[in-house]
């Protein structure tokens, strides 16, 4: 079988490595299916030669933006592409989530899916470029990157500042070293760090095994796998409980209707059912953690691209798989504190083991979440990666 260009390799359009050129720098708005594609396939003229760097499907990359998608339904999003003479060097979106603003009572915006040479002139140009969209409409801070939102299924938010030499795990972000410095270059200060814990072992150890029974019996906790066959009525009540959990989480934005079941549907063909956990108390579900295995070690082989081809080489790779990602976990308050966090984790690392994952990450946590982070310290996950959310007032 022919293996797909290596990270670092041409972008999927064929185009040539590296950028450079001429010496203007100009900054456009995106306009245009063949814009677009240009904005979308930058990443693989940023990341050339970068070893960890995962190419992202640009198929999903096209739905989010896609006006269709239920965000847009309450968000404006502007694109920008920086160019030095005939080369892209730099894009970003600018981002309106006016659901956002109205839960919080706030006027913040934001920016995302930046992504930019190391040259200080184009992140000040495009990070100037959607300051200047978001202050048209009336918004007095910028935070960023967030990609589109907490919500999202595309890239986790924030910049990487810890944790270069890995390669990220499924749906979470990387990004090269300079980051960090050229927006604090542009006027930006850390807003919020988010942590991505490492967890890895043939199964979990006995004392923690006897210690989560004994506090789910006391507790009277039923810790179950989600049933493929109640698919909606389980994603009614992980619904629930999510806009339970996270309600008062620092960037919290309740989902509506038409993006929890657009998320569902998306996840529903990935999703392993014994991966994805609910905790009950008295038959209400009180509790639940999604788990998907790391698919970034099929992504990583398809070059950005599911079809024609891609598709065969996922199902190839994805038998040798032998990681997951742990990326929503959330309880009720009034149940918090009791150790329903420890208890799913457990559960879920005794069926990834039996599934043939033996390591994986739990991500990604705000750094002050230390009721959560205390819970995963507990069964031993340790910080691996840091990624940072910046702000800057407008």
């Amino acid at each position: 079988m022919r293996e797909a260009p290596a990270p670092g390799a041409a972008p999927p359009d064929g185009g040539a490595r590296g950028v450079g050129g001429e010496a203007g720098l100009r900054v456009e708005r995106v306009r245009g299916r063949r814009q677009l594609g240009t904005f979308l396939r930058l990443p693989w003229r940023i990341y050339a030669g970068d070893p960890v760097w995962v190419p992202p499907l640009l198929s999903d990359q096209r739905k989010i933006l896609d006006a269709r998608h239920p965000f847009h339904a309450h968000a404006e999003v502007e694109c920008f592409l920086a160019w030095r003479g005939g080369e892209p060097v730099g894009r970003i979106a600018a981002i309106a989530n006016h659901r956002y603003n109205e839960f919080h009572g706030d006027r913040t915006g934001f920016f995302g899916l930046f992504e930019s040479v190391d040259d200080a002139d184009v992140a000040a140009a495009l990070l100037a470029a959607a300051e200047g969209w978001l202050r048209a409409r009336g918004l007095e801070r910028v935070l960023g990157p967030m990609n589109l939102s907490t919500n999202d299924e595309f890239f986790s938010p924030g910049v990487l500042v810890d944790g270069f030499d890995r390669p990220p795990s499924i749906m979470m972000a990387h990004t090269p070293p300079y980051y960090a410095a050229l927006l604090e270059g542009a006027g930006y200060t850390r807003a919020k760090d988010l942590v991505a814990y490492w967890l890895a072992g043939e199964r979990p150890p006995e004392r923690l095994l006897r210690g989560i029974a004994r506090l789910q019996r006391s507790e009277g906790v039923v810790v179950r796998s989600l049933d493929l066959r109640r698919f909606d009525e389980e994603v009614r009540a992980i619904q629930d409980v999510y806009h339970s959990a996270w309600e008062r989480n620092w960037g919290f934005v309740p989902m509506t209707d038409a993006e929890f079941a657009h998320l569902a549907k998306s996840l529903r063909p990935v999703v392993e059912p014994r991966l994805c956990v609910i905790a009950e108390v008295d038959g209400q579900a009180v509790g639940f953690a999604l788990t998907l295995p790391d698919y970034h070690q099929v992504l990583k082989r398809l070059n950005g691209r599911l079809l024609p081809f891609g598709v065969f080489k996922f199902l190839w790779y994805k038998r040798k798989i032998d990681a997951a990602r742990v990326l929503t976990l959330g309880v009720r308050p009034g149940y918090r504190h009791r150790g329903l966090d420890a208890m799913m984790i457990v559960r879920i690392w005794e069926q990834a083991v039996q599934l043939g994952y033996t390591q994986g990450e739990c991500s990604w946590i705000l750094e002050d979440n230390w009721d959560m982070r205390r819970g995963i310290e507990r069964v031993g996950g340790q910080v691996y990666k840091t990624y940072r959310v910046y702000e800057k007032a407008l």
